[in-house]
């Protein structure tokens, strides 16, 4: 690596671990999510022309997570339009690699099957329908995963404490070492009491609190801080798991 870059590199990080102290850029990260989410921003963005609700700064570390780690499978639960398929797919692509994404909803619904089946990167796609805990889709996903040496997964489904933590039981163990679970929307932990009056998820079942469950039982893995440190807005607070063992 050449002197300036690394340099670089090392003026980046120190960057970050000064923006994890500043407390008040961290409550100004969540208000503004706060806020915006009252009308809906997440929804404003897409991948190579697919919907992706996420918040622009996860898109962002989500790349960056693929390119660093090369994956050969990616493991997604929930689909919703696609675009993070999509996303996965194409820097999938541009690795080279061999790599495949799995993407598993218990209701795919057509239009958007149609959308993803009829997208170039559907070529590193493979749709799977049930629930991402039933004992069929496991057997399906472990199948899939048997001669792939670098796995990462991304839980964004059910967000209640109970499915949340069960999905963590079942596909921790395929995360390869040095590679990461991500967990979206553990900020509905943050969030007030009333955010979700139709949803069966809310301040003390949530992701996050499934997490923690998850970590007090284990020394595998540990949230990587660093990277919400430097997004300062993200949904996915305490979410970005790396497997360390």
């Amino acid at each position: 690596m050449h002197p300036k870059i690394e340099e670089f590199l090392i003026e980046k990080k120190q960057n970050i671990a000064e923006l994890g102290k500043q407390k008040h850029l961290q409550e100004l990260g969540l208000s503004f999510l706060l806020e915006t989410a009252k009308d809906k921003y997440s929804y404003n963005f897409s991948w190579l022309g697919m919907p992706i609700i996420q918040f622009p700064q996860d898109m962002i570390a989500l790349q960056e997570i693929i390119w660093n780690v090369k994956p050969d499978l990616i493991i997604e639960t929930g689909i919703a339009h696609g675009g993070s398929l999509v996303l996965s797919a194409s820097i999938l692509e541009l690795i080279g690699n061999n790599g495949l994404v799995v993407g598993i909803d218990i209701d795919i619904r057509e239009h958007n099957r149609e959308a993803i089946e009829n997208h170039p990167m559907f070529k590193r796609i493979e749709l799977v329908e049930g629930s991402s805990i039933s004992a069929e889709v496991i057997e399906t996903v472990r199948g899939l995963s048997e001669d792939k040496q670098n796995i990462l997964v991304i839980l964004d489904s059910n967000h209640t404490h109970d499915h949340v933590l069960e999905e963590l039981k079942l596909y921790s163990p395929l995360v390869s070492v040095g590679s990461y679970c991500i967990v979206f929307d553990t900020v509905i932990e943050d969030m007030p009491e009333d955010s979700f009056p139709d949803r069966p998820w809310g301040k003390g079942n949530n992701a996050k609190t499934a997490v923690w469950e998850f970590l007090s039982e284990r020394s595998d893995f540990v949230i990587d801080k660093e990277i919400e440190d430097k997004l300062l807005i993200t949904v996915a607070p305490d979410g970005y798991l790396k497997r360390i063992r």
